[in-house]
């Protein structure tokens, strides 16, 4: 699986944020950025027949993946960048906080039951970190030894709410990766506010 450096994955969100600003894309499109150097890192233990969950923010992670680039931007102009999805390189996205998690947590009882030597792993932001779901998913799969990895992306806010002032510290676990970035790209976009009049 060959890996996209950070310049390259930079070089991708700046040629969505031109098309986005050019009025291009007529849909949400949640960016991202600041966190190459950790992804690049982690996806060095990424094999390409593990499966991968994430987010509404998940162009980095497909690309990351080996998902090809032309698909990946063909998706966004389509207005499919929060439920990027493709079954060829086993990577699916969910648009509603959380909810990928237990479609992921089945995905690894089901590897789990068929011997396989597959992995999967499942991103969250922060703040679906704290929520219910998160944590039976995580309790259930410790406790059945599932081969599943949750990773914790903490830019430390959920939309413009500190995560930490709402929720306290995140609590690790051995089957939990977390890391701290600075956000680029706030929640809604670009970074300029839409006014409605």
């Amino acid at each position: 699986m060959k890996t996209l450096s950070k310049e390259e994955l930079i070089a991708f969100e700046k040629d969505i944020e031109k098309e986005w600003d050019e009025g291009n894309i007529k849909a949400p499109v949640h960016f991202s950025g600041g966190n190459e150097e950790q992804l690049i890192k982690i996806f060095e233990n990424i094999n390409e027949n593990d499966w991968i969950f994430s987010t509404h923010r998940s162009h980095y992670h497909a690309l990351l993946k080996g998902v090809p680039i032309d698909f990946v931007k063909k998706e966004i102009m389509e207005c499919r960048s929060i439920h990027l999805n493709n079954r060829e390189h086993k990577f699916f996205t969910s648009a509603i906080v959380g909810g990928a998690l237990p479609i992921a947590l089945g995905t690894a009882l089901g590897l789990k039951l068929k011997n396989s030597k597959d992995h999967v792993w499942v991103f969250v932001g922060d703040m679906a970190s704290e929520m219910g779901v998160f944590h039976e998913a995580t309790k259930y799969a410790k406790r059945n030894d599932l081969p599943i990895t949750f990773v914790i992306e903490d830019n430390g806010v959920s939309v413009d709410t500190p995560t930490q002032k709402c929720w306290g510290e995140c609590n690790n676990s051995d089957n939990i990766i977390k890391y701290d970035y600075k956000r680029i790209y706030p929640h809604y976009g670009c970074g300029r506010w839409v006014i409605f009049k």
